[in-house]
């Protein structure tokens, strides 16, 4: 695929200082044990045109912990020649080791990212202290905006809000995914910092849209992203009537798609789909079929939506929402695994 040949799907005009809207982390496709790059592309070329804000590559939902550093620029080079540099890209970047990790963000000093996403040092549980050292170490080693990563859930430590707001003095830090589960947490972030913050639990996602978060980055989104791009709309135009009765159906499949260990179950719906194989790295397994079962149970009725683009954004739908999304569309909620949910 050429560099910019999604071209039509974008507009110059969607890059932003500022992280906002919703951004999707994308899965990472494969085929027979490597990445298949035509269904990355496509994936890419898709989201990029669907009306959402921003792509991360090599996020958890990415299966970055099992790509190799080739890998890993490999796909971002593959993403940024399908949807060009006037759309915008977060690369994901982890580790617990600080100067593996300014090794890692200095290899893409010169790609036309949005930002990157870092996440704090896993496993090892450092510090508050630490963690703020850590991310200087980072800020110093590049031009690049950077977009904090909270998910405790996975690395074993919580950027408390007062470490965040101490970093945020730093201009490099732009913006925080806050995917610690904690309402509260996310709205000391509001109050207490100058950085755009976006939502990482998909549950909570109109919740914290509500109290002013600047969006998400979602993985469910994946599976339409026009959706979630519209209930971001409804919710800055004030019209949280209309945003409540889209959620009650998208948030049955949210809850699905986080049932079994993310990114299983996106990819069993994207495949569903035919966009993808439901094909994934050891250790990370397929979804199971008891809930690949249910999985496409509940994408019926949110599939039955209309589809929803920039153009309709001043175009009141609540009426077509009520009458798509009734009392029997809304499925009962399954028990959700809080380590499990994040993009």
């Amino acid at each position: 695929m050429n560099q910019y040949s999604c071209e039509q799907a974008m507009s110059s005009s969607r890059i932003t200082a500022h992280f906002q809207g919703i951004w999707v982390p994308m899965v990472t496709p494969f085929r027979d044990g490597e990445i298949d790059f035509d269904a990355t592309q496509q994936l890419a070329c898709e989201l990029a045109g669907s009306g959402v804000d921003g792509l991360v590559v090599c996020g958890t939902t990415g299966e970055a912990a099992m790509l190799s550093a080739a890998e890993h620029t490999m796909l971002l080079d593959s993403v940024l020649e399908a949807i060009g540099p006037r759309f915008p890209v977060v690369m994901g970047i982890g580790g617990s080791d600080t100067r593996s990790v300014v090794a890692t963000v200095q290899r893409y000093h010169d790609h036309p990212l949005a930002g990157l996403l870092v996440s704090a040092p896993s496993y090892v549980r450092p510090s508050q202290d630490g963690i703020v050292r850590h991310f200087q170490a980072i800020a110093a080693a590049t031009d690049q905006s950077i977009v904090l990563y909270n998910v405790p859930a996975r690395t074993g430590v919580n950027i408390e809000p007062q470490t965040a707001a101490l970093l945020a003095r730093d201009s490099h830090f732009v913006a925080i995914k806050e995917a610690g589960g904690k309402l509260q947490q996310l709205g000391e972030l509001l109050l207490d910092t100058r950085l755009d913050v976006l939502c990482g639990d998909d549950a909570l996602l109109l919740a914290s849209l509500s109290m002013g978060g600047h969006g998400a980055m979602s993985a469910a989104a994946q599976i339409r992203p026009d959706l979630y791009a519209q209930l971001y709309h409804l919710v800055k135009q004030g019209r949280h009537g209309a945003a409540g009765v889209l959620f009650k159906t998208m948030l049955p499949v949210i809850r699905l798609l986080f049932a079994e260990p993310n990114p299983g179950p996106v990819k069993a719906a994207l495949a569903m789909q035919g966009k993808v194989r439901d094909e994934l790295r050891l250790p990370m397994t397929p979804m199971s079929s008891a809930g690949q079962d249910m999985l496409a149970e509940a994408l019926e009725p949110l599939m039955q939506l209309p589809v929803w683009t920039a153009s309709d954004r001043d175009t009141p739908r609540e009426g077509c929402l009520l009458q798509l999304v009734s009392a029997s569309n809304i499925m009962p909620a399954v028990r959700q695994d809080d380590h499990r949910h994040h993009g």
